[in-house]
């Protein structure tokens, strides 16, 4: 085990400054073993992976503080993006060489080596990263009208009644084709970004609104055109219109490595009077795609045929969604999306994300660029290849699936420091604007209700989907859920990064996998305290600024216990966390007279510089 009084990456004591670094930048290290080990040498030793350079820098020897030798030198970081891995040699004569690596030390050169990231600096939009976040599945929303579908890509079926059980069992065929639509659309979203507004919500996150054969969307029929049941294209930009008038942005979802077998494009049934990839080897669209056996073996998402994968690095494909002037990327920003978040990027190409990036920047300098990753990004090999999505030409933030690992684990029962290390683990290899940038979430489309995961407990086990379709949690069941969702959104709010609350969640959703987590909005049915809990967190989330770019202090850290403190300037909240069963008692320092919770209305006085609290069991206190 490493001995942190010796060296300890997060601590600015030893690594200086904390984290990631740009380019160029010097970082200094300090060693402070124990003269009685009788060490009269260290020596950094680096390797620069993208580069392939392994070296030794000598950190002199600086004296000594009381019982410890002092080692202390600077290692100037390389001047292009690296992923730069260093570890520590001690020598002492007559003796084998002492490495020092995340393990603590050892003898054997395998060690596990520390992590410095080092970035290209570029202007990052902080408008994401402040605000809370809201993902629509759109069908499932808010519809006006019954839609007709007449005429539309698909067999498609749509409910008559909004509040009845979606499609979920195989056809004859074994599949499920996700062609059963409820008709949310865009002027339901539109009718309303008031309640949005009230929730304290800043981003609208669109899962897919492109004509597609599917209630999901993830199957592209053209990315040019808004799917009729949607809306329109004028729909879109009102839409837009309104948000921005309300102070709100929106973000769109690319999905650019796959399309539908039913696209325009490939065309596999027929549907679009052009010749797609399918019908003709002259089609413009056929060298998109990758035939072993024409038309019907090809390269798809996952093996799953109805998804056939694009080839991003095609110059046609480049130009068409990305480069010409009246691109895919480029035309729906200048229609009003202010963010494109890319699904699954770690399936599309580095020079395919640049590119994005790069184009968005020229159309609209304030635009965003989110990347699906489900990894720490800042290490993520995918497909054999070292990923370089936060370096600083790709994407601005991540999806932060680390997070939402870790709170569910701290959540449910979990160790204090375990979330702890897990986040700052993150903190200290993501660039701090990419940190701040991230989109932390509890629920989203891809996972159960948040709700579902908390608070159910069946009494038998839940086999087919069927019995997962039908199950409603008990009262008692939802009650425990309720105070767990309320305790991580606590959490989620209060944390770096933009909180995202997956549609309905806040009024009190359940259901178990896809597509159980993907019913239509209960707009009769809302649970009014969850709502009142969001609402309350969204406002002090869009009012205190150290909530929003605050550093982060963790405070307590033991057992199932949890707090920390988020400091801008002169302003200052503290959020302590309880997941365990018996109520745990906190004392933190504090140099005011007292501090208030703002949700309950209480008031918590200091003595002799100390604030000293009690967290119930399950539950959480925000102080300011």
């Amino acid at each position: 085990m490493l001995d942190r009084t010796v060296f300890f990456s997060r601590d600015t004591a030893f690594k200086s400054p904390f984290g990631a670094v740009t380019l160029g930048q010097e970082v200094t290290f300090t060693l402070r073993p124990r003269t009685w080990q009788g060490f009269t040498r260290c020596c950094l030793r680096v390797y620069e992976e993208f580069g392939n350079v392994s070296k030794e820098i000598e950190l002199p020897a600086a004296g000594v503080e009381g019982d410890r030798a002092v080692f202390r030198g600077v290692y100037t970081a390389p001047a292009q993006p690296e992923l730069v891995w260093y570890s520590f040699a001690f020598d002492r004569p007559g003796s084998p060489r002492t490495l020092l690596g995340r393990g603590g030390y050892s003898g054997d050169d395998a060690l596990d080596s520390f992590q410095l990231t080092v970035y290209e600096p570029n202007h990052t939009p902080d408008w994401f990263g402040r605000g809370v976040t809201y993902q629509i599945f759109p069908d499932r929303f808010c519809r006006t009208a019954v839609p007709d579908p007449k005429g539309m890509v698909g067999d498609r079926i749509v409910h008559q009644n909004w509040s009845e059980l979606m499609e979920y069992l195989p056809d004859e065929a074994g599949e499920i084709r996700n062609r059963d639509f409820f008709g949310g659309s865009l002027q339901g979203v539109l009718s309303k970004l008031d309640y949005l507004k009230d929730l304290g919500v800043t981003t609208l996150y669109f899962c897919p609104i492109f004509e597609s054969a599917s209630n999901h969307r993830y199957d592209t029929a053209d990315y040019s055109r808004i799917d009729p049941m949607l809306g329109t294209e004028e729909d879109f930009r009102q839409l837009c219109d309104e948000a921005h008038r309300r102070g709100m942005r929106v973000m769109l979802d690319g999905v650019f490595n796959h399309t539908g077998s039913n696209s325009r494009y490939f065309n596999a049934k027929g549907f679009y009077p052009d010749p797609g990839a399918a019908q003709s080897a002259e089609s413009p669209y056929y060298p998109w795609y990758n035939f072993q056996h024409w038309p019907d073996r090809y390269d798809s998402w996952w093996g799953i045929n109805t998804l056939p994968a694009v080839n991003e690095t095609h110059p046609a494909y480049i130009d068409y969604i990305i480069q010409n002037e009246d691109s895919i990327v480029r035309r729906w920003l200048r229609a009003g999306a202010d963010a494109w978040r890319l699904d699954v990027a770690d399936e599309l190409p580095d020079s395919f994300i640049a590119a994005i990036r790069a184009a968005m920047t020229e159309e609209k300098p304030e635009s965003f660029l989110m990347g699906e990753v489900w990894e720490d990004g800042s290490n993520k090999i995918a497909y054999s290849q070292r990923r370089h999505y936060l370096l600083g030409r790709e994407t601005h933030g991540l999806m932060n699936y680390p997070f939402r690992v870790a709170a569910m684990a701290f959540l449910t029962g979990g160790m204090g420091r375990d979330f702890m290390e897990a986040m700052e683990n993150l903190r200290e290899n993501y660039p701090r604007d990419a940190y701040y940038s991230a989109m932390n979430m509890l629920g989203t489309h891809d996972n159960p209700r948040i709700l579902t995961m908390l608070g159910a407990r069946p009494q038998t086990p839940l086999e087919t989907r069927t019995q997962r379709a039908c199950y409603r949690m008990s009262p008692a069941e939802r009650d425990r859920g309720a105070r767990l969702l309320m305790m991580g959104t606590l959490l989620l709010y209060c944390f770096p990064g933009s909180p995202t609350i997956f549609y309905g969640d806040e009024a009190g959703m359940e259901g178990f996998e896809d597509p159980f987590n993907r019913g239509t909005f209960p707009w009769d049915n809302i649970d009014p305290a969850l709502l009142r809990h969001f609402r309350i967190l969204g406002h002090l989330r869009n009012h205190l600024p150290c909530l929003q770019r605050g550093e982060i202090e963790y405070l307590y850290a033991e057992g199932q216990g949890l707090a920390f403190r988020r400091v801008l300037d002169d302003e200052a909240v503290i959020v302590a966390l309880n997941s365990g069963d018996r109520p745990i008692d906190m004392t933190f320092d504090c140099d005011k007279r007292s501090a208030i919770d703002p949700i309950f209305k209480q008031q918590f006085n200091t003595r002799f510089g100390k604030l000293h609290i009690t967290v119930p069991p399950q539950d959480g206190i925000l102080l300011i």
